[in-house]
């Protein structure tokens, strides 16, 4: 957010650690940027689950269950402009962002 609010992007925020996410919203993500991108294999929520659970992982369905009981995780943050989705920080990808605040 100090990036947008540095470059003085205009952005909606949403927290989906406190607001939840949507089943559908997550099928879009992983349509648009795969699931290896948005499921965060590297957080402290999934090496804290159980390997029972982290076995039953094993496609996307079962991923977005995962992710709709535990959001930490998703990876963050998701930028999404129009067509564009981006996962995690890259200023790269960022820099090609084009919604100036007024």
């Amino acid at each position: 957010m100090t990036w947008l609010h540095k470059n003085k992007l205009a952005f909606s925020f949403h927290d989906y650690k406190t607001q939840g996410i949507e089943k559908t919203k997550l099928q879009g993500w992983i349509k648009t940027a795969g699931l290896e991108k948005i499921f965060n294999k590297k957080s402290t929520t999934w090496r804290e689950l159980p390997e029972s659970e982290q076995e039953k992982v094993n496609d996307p369905a079962a991923a977005i269950q995962i992710m709709l009981e535990h959001n930490s995780i998703i990876k963050r943050p998701i930028l999404e402009n129009g067509k564009q989705l981006i996962v995690g920080f890259n200023e790269k990808e960022y820099q090609t962002l084009t919604n100036p605040i007024k």
